[in-house]
């Protein structure tokens, strides 16, 4: 997702070993420590409306994304083969309404161990904006319904307790069952909100809390989860993180590797706080939306909303 000053360009243009994802690898020039040998292993075609907004990978290498622009949910083989999943139906009105956006997009996408796909749609409309399901071999099926003012954006599940928590851009986060779709607003803090744009964007699930991330403050937020399911009071944990997007942790504690989208940048986030920008334009980013980690490979899918050029994927070792 953009900053609100790139709103007007961002509407316009959204309009796991080393041979994953082979096809076009170059390398890299400018990736820190603690990442090495960043190269784009995937480019995307982006007049199909192919904008990597989200990503999570399966223990057997295959990658599955949501393309926004195109409303579809992708395979990506271990051999870079694109494999189109599911294309959701668009609303009626093309989405005029969709909040902030004024477009319909799939964003936000999780995967049980039984292979199932969560993901999220906004279009602006009560009959599709919500929480979707992709059973192995299904159609996608929506779950649970969320308003059609609301933004849902970023998406963790818990499969211990069989909730989803859902990052809505407003100002919320979201609490879903995946057992009867039933949807309550967890947390309204106000560090969610937004500042004009949009606020809460990516979340994770960690050490008994929920990580969000907010756009237009570029901050991350922690907000416990406690025993009795209810949200505990937010707390920043990081700033300065100018157009965060999503994010994931390294392993190494609470240490963060963040998608600055509207920079062009990734950052890897300490625990105190503290950040310093890992890849760079010079790596192949076109604008980051995410980050997902397997072993020590490190992807990171770009959409290139505000660039229009090049959505790709790339990848970079951490080198630990």
């Amino acid at each position: 997702m953009s900053a609100k000053l790139a709103k007007q360009s961002l509407v316009a243009a959204v309009l796991a070993a080393s041979s994953l994802f082979a096809l076009g690898a170059a390398p890299a020039s400018a990736a820190s420590f603690p990442l090495c040998a960043a190269r784009v292993v995937q480019h995307f075609d982006l007049d199909k409306g192919q904008t990597p907004e989200s990503i999570v990978l399966s223990p057997n290498g295959t990658a599955y994304v949501a393309f926004a622009k195109a409303r579809q949910i992708a395979e990506i083989s271990p051999r870079g083969a694109v494999r189109i999943l599911a294309t959701l139906p668009a609303p009626a009105d093309g989405g005029v309404n969709t909040p902030a956006m004024g477009f319909p997009l799939t964003v936000g996408i999780d995967r049980a161990s039984d292979g199932t796909l969560y993901f999220l749609y906004a279009t602006g409309t009560a009959d599709l904006t919500g929480v979707w399901r992709l059973r192995p071999g299904g159609t996608p099926q929506r779950i649970a319904a969320l308003p059609a003012t609301s933004l849902p954006n970023g998406l963790a599940l818990d499969q211990r307790t069989r909730s989803l928590y859902v990052a809505d851009s407003t100002g919320a986060v979201w609490r879903v069952s995946t057992k009867d779709g039933a949807a309550t607003v967890w947390s309204s803090d106000r560090e969610l909100a937004p500042a004009g744009f949009l606020g809460a964007n990516g979340i994770k699930l960690r050490a008994g809390a929920a990580w969000v991330t907010n756009l237009d403050q570029g901050t991350i937020v922690r907000i416990p989860l406690h025993t009795n399911g209810k949200a505990g009071f937010a707390q920043v944990t990081a700033t300065g993180l100018t157009g965060i997007d999503d994010f994931a942790f390294t392993g190494k504690g609470n240490e963060i590797i963040a998608a600055l989208n509207t920079t062009n940048q990734v950052a890897l986030v300490k625990p105190d706080g503290t950040h310093h920008v890992v890849l760079t334009a010079a790596d192949g980013l076109q604008g980051p939306t995410a980050i997902a980690l397997r072993g020590r490979a490190v992807y990171v899918p770009s959409a290139a909303y505000l660039t229009a050029k090049d959505p790709n994927l790339l990848r970079a070792h951490l080198a630990r």
